[in-house]
């Protein structure tokens, strides 16, 4: 069983919240990059390894969320088609990972005093 604890680590997961929908977190910013890099909802998806329809959920979602669409499509097939971040889309990723990035940095001095007294009890005393 001790070996279910030789690492302790903490997870931080920032979300932004509207009504019941997750606006941004983790997954919706990784998908922006993604989109970003591949310019194509399906590439970027695969690359998550998200189903086309959930990254197409997703993107519908974020395009809701905020005041301006963060992505934007252009139809037309393999050839012609196209995915991209609108400058919202890219303001809101920078955004969120500096907010993450902050986060992390805020969190790394309490976080270390809080893992130290983690571990295993001493079941021998």
């Amino acid at each position: 069983m001790a070996e279910i604890f030789d690492q302790a680590s903490l997870k931080l997961k920032a979300q932004v919240l509207l009504g019941g929908a997750i606006a941004i977190g983790p997954g919706k910013a990784d998908l922006l990059e993604a989109i970003g890099n591949t310019g194509s909802i399906a590439a970027a998806g695969r690359s998550l390894g998200f189903s086309y329809r959930r990254t197409r959920d997703m993107i519908d979602i974020l395009n809701a969320c905020w005041q301006v669409p963060l992505v934007t499509t252009i139809k037309g097939g393999k050839s012609h088609g196209g995915t991209s971040l609108t400058p919202a889309g890219e303001a809101v990723l920078a955004r969120y990972r500096a907010l993450e990035a902050a986060l992390h940095q805020a969190a790394e001095g309490p976080a270390a005093e809080l893992l130290a007294l983690s571990g295993p009890t001493d079941d021998n005393d």
